[in-house]
């Protein structure tokens, strides 16, 4: 890891050989110069930078202190001594450090760098179900804002998803907001599932054992079952990896599904021709650069939007100027607390 006491010189050597092949090297000096001065600023600020897995690579591999998904990364957050924590991510996982760590000051380098799938749900939406299912029990992905999470029973990652339902003392849950990771986990834990808009009035009492909701990552939507078929015509024996955002037929088609974690180690332990992974591009590029023994295969990548907001530019400036702070109301980080708290006594 890269550090404060690293020179210009030091850091640019650094970018040349780590990101080789996935930086255009005219672009290296520039950012090392940015992030020689992200460095020196996180020291002078007493402050820890996380990371997530979809950062850019020239970001993610330079002045985060901790790398991963953004569970792992707010629960580091509680672990450290720094009195500012800057999360390089999207907004909703800059909502979860703070709600994990109230007494430290969080700050998004974005002013706004949202989330199609955080964005497709709101309480008033979860309370509107617990009225209409009363007693149902509410699983929320982690994906989701802290309105959300303040009136679910229970968070969960789509690492410990399936643990956390089967774990449940309910012959019905409801499990928000992602559509596709519903299907999938349903699947897996061979639960019939159904949506609430499919339900007439006089289905109230539908003996459906997952109740989903209609809620996407724009992402992982957009890969479909023809890239996988494309792409084993020209790489017969390559292993895809599919993150469970993915539509089901994808999951299905692909060879191994897991969380970004699960990719990530997945990759580093196992030998294979080639890889195909089905996520956000920069992640794919990220485990490129950590694994150049390894044929990560450049198809069928897409960049999430959102995530693009967050650049060494806007890293450097939330560091300078104290910004963008998030701020959770008491009420609702208290209620939330309760049922990322219960999550993280699952351990997948």
């Amino acid at each position: 890891m890269l550090s404060y006491k690293d020179s210009l010189e030091e850091i640019t050597d650094f970018l040349y050989m780590r990101l080789n092949g996935l930086v255009p090297q005219i672009e290296i000096p520039a950012k090392a110069e940015l992030i020689h001065e992200i460095l020196q600023l996180k020291e002078q600020k007493n402050a820890l930078i996380l990371g997530h897995n979809y950062m850019e690579p020239a970001l993610y591999h330079s002045v985060p202190d901790h790398t991963g998904d953004s569970l792992e990364l707010a629960r580091l957050g509680t672990e450290t001594d720094k009195s500012t924590i800057v999360f390089c991510g999207v907004e909703f996982m800059a909502e979860t450090a703070k709600i994990l760590s109230p007494e430290k000051t969080v700050l998004l380098p974005a002013k706004k760098a949202g989330c199609s799938l955080a964005s497709s749900i709101t309480g008033e939406d979860v309370r509107a179900l617990k009225k209409r299912f009363p007693g149902v029990p509410v699983v929320s992905y982690v994906n989701t804002y802290a309105d959300v999470k303040a009136e679910t029973d229970i968070c969960c990652t789509s690492g410990n998803a399936s643990l956390i339902i089967n774990s449940l003392d309910s012959d019905q849950i409801i499990f928000l907001p992602d559509e596709y990771l519903a299907k999938n986990i349903a699947k897996e834990t061979g639960k019939s599932i159904i949506f609430p808009s499919k339900i007439s009035s006089d289905q109230a009492n539908t003996p459906a054992e997952v109740i989903g909701w209609h809620g996407k990552c724009e992402v992982h939507d957009l890969f479909k079952v023809t890239d996988i078929e494309a792409v084993r015509k020209q790489h017969p024996d390559v292993v895809v990896l599919a993150h469970p955002e993915c539509p089901p037929d994808v999951v299905a088609a692909s060879d191994f599904s897991g969380s970004t974690s699960k990719i990530i180690n997945y990759v580093k332990e196992q030998n294979a021709s080639s890889y195909l992974l089905l996520t956000e591009c920069s992640m794919g590029d990220n485990i490129a650069a950590e694994n150049k023994d390894k044929n990560l295969l450049r198809l069928c990548s897409h960049r999430c939007p959102h995530m693009a907001q967050i650049t060494l530019e806007n890293t450097r400036d939330a560091l300078l100027h104290n910004r963008y702070i998030i701020d959770v109301p008491t009420d609702i980080a208290d209620r939330a607390r309760s049922s990322l708290t219960r999550m993280l006594e699952y351990q997948p």
